[in-house]
């Protein structure tokens, strides 16, 4: 254990530096992960469907199985680090000597180079190809929902396995809906004589268009909830609920006889029965001031 100490500090088996170890070859690695962004409507965000996706990526070299060796021919030894697949650098700090180990840059680590580097990759193993990817994304996802293709990413090294291949989910706003969870939000104008009288107005789903019961009276910033028309679940059944702001809209641009039929019942109506929220205010209004 000693000894062990001094090497990695003088480059050598204890005090006298006569002994060295041979490091071991590095043993097969896992290749890199990829990433892909992915865009997609809401509706296919809500329902869920299929893409087909390109995506560059490494691949072990078919012809000459990874080895990069034409086929037919041997592989040797590496001049470079002499087979170890790494080298080792040495720098002098004050009174002591740091070592330190490096993968081989000419043989990646193999220890072994081929004497007639194969055709198809060059001798480096692997080749950079597109693959046409088909990624299937299930119902219910929601921004940054992340799907897991298995061997899908960069092959690995020294026969080693293939990373993975993980595509990210990016939902492109809608120009009606807004989603929290898997409940889904919009916006209905309304006129103010069907904010009053009560009305069936012809509402948006994700489902398609449906008539939607406004009860008389109905304040501007209601919120009327349409159960289960929003966004169904990823596991299990069932959906979320559509919440519908209603929105009062105020006419403009009147006619004069339009302006006085509006003054007409203003004078007409019962402030107390019509609007209790007006008569509360006014009488908050004059407790305040008295």
């Amino acid at each position: 254990m000693f000894d062990d100490i001094l090497n990695s500090f003088f480059g050598g088996g204890g005090a006298g530096g006569a002994r060295t170890h041979r490091q071991p070859q590095p043993g097969p690695e896992r290749g890199a992960d990829l990433r892909y962004d992915l865009g997609i409507t809401f509706e296919e965000a809500a329902f869920g469907t299929k893409k087909s996706i390109k995506v560059p990526r490494s691949e072990t070299c078919s012809d000459c199985k990874g080895t990069g060796a034409a086929p037919g021919t041997e592989v040797e030894i590496c001049p470079e680090c002499h087979g170890m697949g790494q080298k080792q650098t040495v720098r002098q700090m004050g009174f002591m000597r740091m070592q330190t180990l490096e993968t081989c840059n000419r043989c990646h680590g193999a220890g072994k180079i081929p004497k007639t580097p194969c055709s198809h990759c060059h001798g480096d193993g692997k080749i950079k190809v597109t693959r046409e990817v088909q990624v299937t994304i299930p119902r219910g996802v929601d921004n940054g929902t992340r799907l897991r293709i298995a061997g899908g990413g960069q092959a690995g090294e020294r026969g080693g396995q293939p990373g993975d291949l993980f595509v990210y989910i990016n939902i492109k706003p809608h120009q009606i809906f807004k989603r929290n969870g898997n409940d889904v939000y919009c916006e209905v104008p309304i006129s103010f004589v069907q904010a009053a009288l009560g009305a069936d107005v012809d509402t948006p789903t994700i489902d398609g268009k449906i008539e939607l019961k406004v009860p008389a009276g109905t304040q501007s910033g209601t919120v009327l909830k349409i159960k289960g028309k929003g966004i169904p679940f990823m596991r299990g059944e069932g959906r979320g609920d559509e919440l519908v702001t209603i929105k009062v809209l105020t006419p403009r641009n009147l006619t004069d006889r339009q302006k006085k039929l509006l003054e007409q019942f203003e004078e007409d109506i019962d402030d107390q029965r019509v609007h209790p929220e007006k008569k509360s205010f006014l009488d908050k209004l004059k407790s305040f001031f008295s």
